[in-house]
């Protein structure tokens, strides 16, 4: 059996897929740790590049000898629900200013998206997270 490398931080961080690169903020984020930014840039493009320009979450675990392991996440659910219904941005006063619609159907796909992220049981469940999120958004749930 292997030993067991030594934990030394995990860092979450948000970057557009395929486009990793040494500058802030992953610079700023590993840097200090001692990793190899441009091995991890590599290995993140590499693992990202189909996934065109979405944003997507990556928790990197360093290891005491500076080496590192990463996973992805699926995209926040307010950049899905976003390139769902063509939105810029969302509303800056969520409650009055309505800026969009989303239709069930459109819920119930980003809740199948995000269901392994999510701390639900079903994809009602889910769809009720990702209703909400579009609600915060100032996204109008049809249905």
């Amino acid at each position: 059996m292997a030993p067991v490398k030594k934990i030394k931080a995990i860092v979450k961080l948000q970057i557009a897929a395929g486009k990793a690169n040494p500058a802030p903020p992953v610079g700023t984020a590993l840097g200090p740790h001692g990793v190899n930014m441009q091995d991890f840039c590599m290995k993140f493009n590499e693992k990202t590049r189909e996934l065109g320009d979405t944003i997507i979450p990556a928790i990197i675990t360093i290891y005491e000898d500076r080496s590192f392991s990463f996973i992805t996440k699926k995209p926040p659910a307010a950049i899905l629900i976003k390139k769902a219904i063509k939105l810029e941005k969302g509303s800056a006063v969520p409650h009055k200013d309505k800026v969009g619609t989303i239709t069930r159907a459109q819920l119930e796909e980003i809740a199948k998206i995000k269901m392994e992220d999510l701390n639900a049981n079903d994809i009602e469940a889910a769809m009720k997270i990702m209703a909400g999120t579009a609600r915060s958004m100032g996204v109008v749930v049809q249905g």
